[in-house]
């Protein structure tokens, strides 16, 4: 990587760790580029040069959020046995998930949805069809199933379930809680495929 490259990189590296701070302590609405590129320690002008408009710098906040996660759910589903394979997954993606950082966002997103709707569309897009395509794919593959969606959506439901108590404030699960949760919702998934 050349000296520019690596410049850019590391432009790229503070905007976006300055742009997650700024939405996730005062919201989309209240951010504003101005505040962001003093945080990043750059211009305004450098900022708008990497992201062209705050929609487009809260989309690419998003998905760095998402893909910090994101590959580490799928090499679990490489495992020999299904149910290990979905027991991993599952915990990896409750922790995620359940983060501070996750449940600062959902927060954020439904303090948010009625003054920038834009938000709820863009953030709905990221890595959402990545994580249904795999597990379809899993699902597929590994139980010959033609037609897993609703099964898919009924265990991600599962393993979301205590997401709503963390966002109303309650206690979040420790780990040893997430992955007894996992564990029990997969098996009452696998009870119901075979």
């Amino acid at each position: 990587m050349s000296k520019i490259e690596q410049n850019r990189a590391i432009k790229r590296h503070a905007i976006l760790a300055a742009a997650k701070s700024v939405f996730l302590s005062q919201g989309y609405t209240s951010a504003n580029m101005d505040g962001i590129a003093a945080q990043a320690k750059l211009t305004k002008q450098t900022l708008y040069r990497y992201f062209p408009s705050k929609i487009e710098l809260f989309q690419a906040t998003m998905r760095q959020i998402g893909d910090s996660y994101n590959g580490r759910y799928f090499v679990h589903l490489t495992l020999e046995s299904n149910r290990d394979a979905l027991v991993a997954f599952a915990t990896e993606f409750m922790q995620f998930h359940l983060s501070k950082e996750h449940i600062a966002t959902q927060r954020l997103l439904i303090a948010e949805a009625t003054q920038a709707p834009e938000i709820i569309e863009s953030f709905m897009g990221i890595g959402a069809d990545d994580t249904s395509r795999a597990l379809n794919a899993f699902f597929s593959e590994r139980f010959g199933l033609q037609h897993p969606s609703t099964k898919v959506e009924l265990w991600l439901g599962m393993l979301l379930a205590p997401c709503s108590a963390a966002l109303l404030g309650m206690p979040t699960l420790n780990d040893q809680q997430i992955e007894q949760h996992a564990l029990e919702a997969t098996d009452l998934l696998l009870v119901g495929i075979q």
